[in-house]
This record gives C-alpha cells, structure tokens and sequence, in this order.
C-alpha cells in the first residue's frame, strides 16, 4: 500500500485531574484508568507503566488471537512486561524492554507458540512497533505443562 492510500486514524484519550494526586485517563467509550492516586491514597498505575500496559494487551491479544487459530488456546496466560528505564537525565525514558510470555497448557506446540509470538512482535502489535523505536524488545517463553 502507498503512502498516498494509507489512513490515519487517531486514538483518543482524556485525563482529568482530581484536584489531589489522581489523573483518571478516560476514553472515549467510557474504560478509565487511575494514574496516580485516588483520593483515598490508593494508588493507581504511573504513566510509564501504562506504556508497560499497552505492550502487554496488545501483544497478549494477538498471540491469544492466533494461537486459537491455529486450535492451541492455553488453558491459562500470563505475560510480564518490564521497561528499563533511563533515571540520570530528562527525560526519563525507556531504553529497553523485556517480555517473558508465560503459556499453561500440555497439548501447546513450541512452534506454534513462537509463531504465535513472532507475529506479534514483527507485524501486528503496534504498540510493540511504537516501543521498539525507543529502544530494542526482547521476549522469552516459557510453556508450563501441568
């Protein structure tokens, strides 16, 4: 596809101050989020992490997407996300991360899960796509068989 014919379409946030320590990010079909913390002093999830956030549903729906394509759906996934972060200078980004992948299930094909995972780091996690433009994604896997 050419640039000419591409489209563009923008994503949508708000976040609104609570007038203490809390942020609450709203879309615009009504899913929030607390950033910060709320006006009892819990907390809720720092802007950074959040970054940690998208990496992991994005790539979490895909891989789940086409593992159950291929009819290797795990019977329990869990994924972790860590971001190493730049804290000498301003701004304080990421530089890099780390994925690890964590798949329950006896009948789980190795191939099918690396695929799975491979497709979704070098095609359709876009989030993924965004990240790795800061710094280089790595992911491991493990399949656990119970």
């Amino acid at each position: 596809m050419s640039e000419e014919t591409q489209t563009n379409v923008w994503k949508e946030i708000s976040a609104a101050w609570d007038g203490q320590d809390g942020y609450i990010a709203t879309n615009v079909t009504g899913g929030s989020v607390l950033m910060g913390k709320d006006k009892q002093g819990n907390p809720g999830v720092g802007p950074m992490e959040l970054l940690l956030v998208g990496l992991a549903g994005c790539t979490s729906m895909d891989v789940i997407s086409i593992l159950e394509k291929k009819r290797q759906k795990p019977e329990k996934f869990e994924i972790r996300v860590r971001g190493n972060q730049k804290i000498d200078t301003y701004p304080k980004v990421f530089t890099e991360f780390h994925v690890e992948y964590l798949l329950w299930g006896s009948n789980l094909q190795e191939k099918d899960v690396e695929q799975a995972i491979q497709l979704s780091e070098e095609k359709y996690c876009s989030v993924g796509g965004t990240l790795a433009k800061a710094g280089p994604i790595h992911s491991t896997y493990r399949i656990i068989r119970e």
